[in-house]
């Protein structure tokens, strides 16, 4: 990783979270109304499903499929949370499951920086200063790298960065009818305390739930689900589930289990924007269960 590229993450961590001090301020003082929040929750909801639908369900397990300018808008919105560019991040998760929790995933609690503490640091946000991007684009997102229109959505991370804090900023200018202190609370609420919350709760999928919580499947790396990360996390939380069926559009595989990224997907479904929807049967679930008997031998 180049030195630019660190300073670069480093600020993109160190920035949203004197933002989130300074809004825990104004909360406490009462200086937060109903619009700021309206455009945290907003921006959270589209580029959090921007991360989870776009980047995540779509162009990396492609857990179902969508016309180019569907992929592409997702793409954009992705991009918007300010997690890096898609080719790159689509490349670096798909070394993840590659190798899951052994040498060489990119943000494994459990190897390279020993277990406990320093493990769930470096795989919450340490990864970024060290092992964030070094994944081979051609190796592990060759398609995206041979789509012009995907390397052009991907070279231009950094407008889409601006667009995603002047849309808030716009927005909170016009609803507040303020052009000064509105955009400036615009750009607080929903540009930059709303990347803190999505990039803590996206890097909490990467530490936590490979640290705590239940497992249910035989499988061999520590992924776990943590239900009360769930919502927030748009379902990525039910990620054990992930590891086990890894293209599965649905995350949560239980009734109980909420998954809004799946439910808009299954939305996206009904209204023709998405197609081809990899669902995982009951009978299937069952047959990777702990505990679940072998399937029977087949006789020529």
């Amino acid at each position: 990783m180049s030195p630019l590229t660190r300073r670069v993450n480093l600020a993109a961590v160190v920035l949203p979270f004197v933002a989130f001090i300074v809004a825990v301020v104004l909360l406490w003082g009462g200086a937060v109304d109903g619009i700021d929040l309206a455009l945290f929750a907003g921006m959270y909801l589209v580029t959090g499903l921007g991360i989870t639908i776009g980047y995540h369900r779509l162009l990396t397990h492609r857990a179902f499929r969508a016309s180019p300018r569907v992929e592409r808008v997702l793409a954009v919105l992705g991009s918007m949370a300010v997690q890096g560019p898609v080719i790159e991040w689509v490349a670096d998760h798909r070394k993840h499951h590659a190798h899951t929790d052994e040498e060489g995933d990119p943000h494994s609690p459990h190897v390279g920086h020993g277990a406990g503490f320093r493990g769930l640091v470096h795989a919450h946000m340490g990864w970024l200063l060290e092992t964030q991007g070094q994944a081979s684009k051609r190796k592990y997102a060759r398609e995206l790298v041979e789509d012009p229109a995907m390397r052009r959505v991907s070279k231009l991370f950094g407008l889409w960065v601006v667009l995603g804090l002047a849309i808030p900023s716009v927005l909170g200018a016009v609803l507040h009818g303020d052009w000064v202190t509105g955009a400036l609370r615009g750009l607080l609420w929903g540009g930059l305390v709303r990347i803190f919350f999505v990039h803590h709760i996206t890097w909490s999928v990467n530490s936590v739930c490979h640290f705590f919580g239940r497992r249910r499947f035989a499988i061999e790396d520590h992924s776990t689900n943590v239900a009360w990360l769930a919502v927030p996390s748009l379902g990525e939380a039910w990620h054990h589930n992930h590891h086990a069926f890894p293209r599965s559009a649905d995350h949560g595989l239980r009734r109980r289990e909420i998954d809004i990224s799946g439910l808009v997907i299954r939305g996206m479904k009904r209204v023709g924007l998405a197609h081809d929807v990899v669902l995982i049967t009951p009978e299937r679930q069952r047959q990777k269960e702990v505990g679940a008997a072998p399937p029977p031998a087949v006789h020529a």
